[in-house]
């Protein structure tokens, strides 16, 4: 289902009104701000831990909770925006992520920051559909438009960037309860702006709460399960039992969404190969990053007795190359096709992640973050011409649809990867093995994803990409299809 934002929103030069240049400031803003609790977040949890003498399976946590109903809410958020508009949704979605941030921020006990936090990433899942067709809605020139999307998107790659130096240099100057306490005042900042905001249409799309509630239970029954057993074992009654309700749950799921007329996941796109493929690199790229990116956190500030800021920097390298080679990236993609520079992309951060093998306790911080750039070379390489190759896999109408279950598939890639990466550091006095172990794991789903994209993805003289930042932001056709302004390109 398609539509257009209502006639008129823009001024004879092709740029919006002035109510509409604030709406998206307000957009391009709240998706920096969301994004940015993906990351902002990990160099504080040694803090955090501190404080209330938490474990690593609690302050995993911390992290999944966010990541995980961000991810399985996405399924349903574009559907939510259609249903009660994209300005009434946004500001909703808004309005519980700040609510949410200052009760982390408040937070009297590790419980209550991890129920917190879960909300907050269902706030933030309604949000970011919402935000970005706010940003189509303001203009009607294809031209305007696009450059508005690349202001949109440019703010989450910003905060990929910016996330784990915010989050170093606040727990270090102010506490950790600041990296929370400074969304408030940006939440303020976007609720007033909303005020000029004109109201957006509503549509008629529908609902999937049973395939909604399936999905969210066994993404979550699948996390607890793992996190469990590095903590408790693998065989202990409490992870055996996470797994078993995943599995019944995902049983249902899929039940579920075979016979629904209009489901929130078409099991049907899954016998597109090359839809199947670009999924699951999605998921292992995610994996791999954000689950790496969580264990050299905690390796940074507990083995090496690096502060939160040191921890902070020592990722900017990493996440500067992710950055530039993200340009690039677009210009491979454009002269090849998809198929090469993803799968080059996903060589290089395997090679990387291998390399990482290397480091010891005493390793020179000079060639450590020397180890650590491949990481992110090979993220920004990559996840472009995925974006391009899982749009161009399907028929226009469905683009949108198409984009919503890729991002899903890299939040929940995320959340699971530091679940698990998280769950084989857990013991701490066999801190390093269990590292490395997470290292092979790590390039063993990349090996795998890999070979999948070289078997079934063909390749592609015409690109259709849009340009998409670095991993863990998402794409700029995002559960879209709406006919509030999400149409896809």
């Amino acid at each position: 289902m398609r539509g257009r934002a209502p006639s008129g929103p823009e001024t004879g030069d092709n740029r919006p009104r002035p109510g509409l240049r604030s709406t998206v400031l307000v957009a391009c803003l709240a998706f920096f701000v969301i994004t940015l609790d993906t990351t902002v977040v990990n160099v504080a949890l040694p803090s955090i831990g501190q404080q209330w003498g938490g474990q690593v399976s609690a302050l995993q946590w911390v992290v999944t909770a966010y990541t995980l109903l961000f991810a399985a809410l996405l399924l349903s958020a574009g559907a939510i925006s259609d249903r009660v508009g994209a300005s009434r949704a946004f500001t909703i979605g808004l309005s519980v992520f700040t609510l949410m941030s200052a009760l982390c921020g408040l937070a009297p006990n590790l419980t209550v920051l991890i129920a917190a936090r879960a909300v907050q990433g269902a706030g933030a899942a309604v949000m970011m559909p919402a935000s970005l067709a706010l940003v189509r809605q303001a203009y009607d020139s294809p031209a305007q438009r696009a450059r508005g999307i690349a202001l949109w998107t440019a703010g989450g790659g910003a905060a990929v960037a910016a996330g784990p130096v915010v989050g170093g240099a606040l727990t270090t100057g102010l506490g950790w309860r600041w990296i929370f306490f400074v969304n408030l005042p940006v939440g303020l900042f976007a609720l007033v702006g909303m005020l000029r905001a004109p109201r957006s249409p509503r549509g008629h799309s529908s609902m999937d709460p049973v395939g909604q509630v399936t999905a969210v239970l066994a993404l979550a029954a699948l996390v607890f399960a793992v996190i469990t057993g590095g903590s408790g074992g693998w065989t202990s009654p409490t992870t055996i039992c996470g797994f078993l309700v995943a599995v019944l749950a995902g049983s249902a799921f899929l039940l579920v969404e075979s016979r629904q007329s209009d489901p929130a996941v078409p099991l049907t796109l899954f016998r597109i190969p090359s839809v199947a493929v670009c999924t699951s690199a999605g998921l292992a790229l995610n994996f791999g990053y954000y689950g790496l990116v969580f264990v050299f956190t905690i390796f940074f500030q507990e083995h090496r007795g690096a502060s939160a800021l040191t921890a902070g920097l020592m990722f900017i390298p990493m996440t500067a190359f992710t950055t530039l080679v993200n340009l690039l990236a677009g210009k491979l993609t454009n002269r090849y096709g998809p198929r090469l520079p993803l799968i080059l992309g996903q060589v290089i951060q395997t090679v990387g992640i291998l390399g990482l093998l290397l480091v010891r306790r005493d390793t020179p911080t000079a060639l450590l973050l020397t180890l650590l750039v491949p990481l992110g070379i090979g993220g920004g390489l990559a996840i472009p011409p995925l974006t391009s190759a899982m749009l161009e896999s399907v028929p226009h109408e469905r683009a949108g649809l198409a984009s919503g279950v890729l991002s899903a598939a890299r939040q929940f890639g995320g959340a699971i990867g530091v679940a698990l990466l998280g769950a084989l550091i857990a013991d701490s006095a066999h801190f390093m093995t269990g590292m490395r172990i997470s290292l092979v794991v790590g390039a063993a789903v990349l090996v795998a994803t890999t070979l999948g994209v070289a078997l079934f993805l063909p390749g592609s003289p015409k690109p259709a990409a849009p340009s998409t930042p670095v991993p863990g932001t998402e794409e700029p056709a995002t559960v879209s299809l709406r006919p509030d302004g999400l149409e896809s390109r």
